[in-house]
């Protein structure tokens, strides 16, 4: 599939997508494994930055468990809301692997076995492949195949949607596969403003006031308690405009110098 043809299928609202430049992507994660506590996701974070250097903001992530009808319903809207969206989980050959029939349900489609990732088994484990191995070969109709230069079974790509693999090492190799497909945006320029010896409320008014001049910006404020210096915040801005970026923060470390705070340091 081309980047151009990635949309396919999409029913774009324009709610998530504000800016001309932007283009928006959700994450949406499915196992009980996550939700009970005994995995912890690290996909979503590798996902986001991974994205980011195309331009594209990760605006919104869900976790969903083993439920059919609820994994249908969340991608369904998702992939209405943004222009793409990464599922990570599912697609092995267990039981509770629905992620494959999900998406099918989702898009109206059947599942056909592909014969590429038959022919892939067939050579690495040899001779018939039981019915376990066979359920990840199952690939939506009208989909493609989403490259696994890790192991195993590739993923596949239907519409705006790229369903990848669960296990992290296994979905950072797909993603490599994703991102020349994507449509890209302006790139997020990040910057952070680190503040120690003083808390949030001392430094609400200044932020406030900064982040009101610049409604096209994204500034955030990251609190933490670090002995014996006691509370302190990262101050994160974020916008696609290099000069407003360096020019605002300069513009937020007056605000906080003129509001008393006396350790402001430039992280990056």
């Amino acid at each position: 599939m081309t980047a151009s043809s990635a949309n396919t299928g999409k029913a774009n609202t324009g709610k998530a997508n504000t800016g001309k430049d932007r283009v928006t992507a959700a994450v949406l994660i499915i196992g009980d494994e996550i939700l009970s506590g005994r995995t912890q996701d690290t996909n979503l974070a590798a996902i986001a930055r991974y994205l980011g250097t195309f331009g594209v903001d990760v605006a919104e992530a869900r976790v969903v468990g083993d439920i059919e009808d609820e994994i249908v319903a969340t991608l369904n809207h998702l992939r209405g809301a943004y222009d793409y969206v990464i599922t990570t989980g599912g697609i092995g050959p267990t039981h509770d692997d629905i992620t494959a029939d999900c998406i099918a349900k989702a898009f109206g489609v059947e599942l056909y076995e592909h014969p590429d990732i038959i022919a892939m088994m067939q050579s690495r484990w040899g001779g018939e492949l039981n019915a376990a191995r066979r359920r990840m070969a199952r690939v939506p109709v009208g989909g493609d195949l989403v490259k696994n230069p890790v192991q195993g079974p590739p993923g596949f790509t239907i519409g705006n949607v790229f369903t990848l693999a669960g296990v992290p090492a296994i979905m950072r190799g797909m993603l490599e596969d994703v991102g020349p497909r994507l449509r890209t945006g302006a790139v997020t320029i990040s910057r952070t403003v680190r503040v120690e010896g003083s808390g949030e409320g001392v430094i609400a008014a200044p932020l406030e006031a900064v982040a009101k001049a610049h409604p096209a910006m994204s500034l955030g404020s990251y609190p933490f308690f670090n002995p014996p210096n006691g509370y302190g915040s990262n101050l994160v801005l974020r916008g696609r405009d290099l000069g407003e970026v360096e020019a605002t923060v300069v513009e937020l470390e007056e605000a906080l110098k003129a509001a008393g705070v006396a350790t402001i340091l430039r992280v990056d």
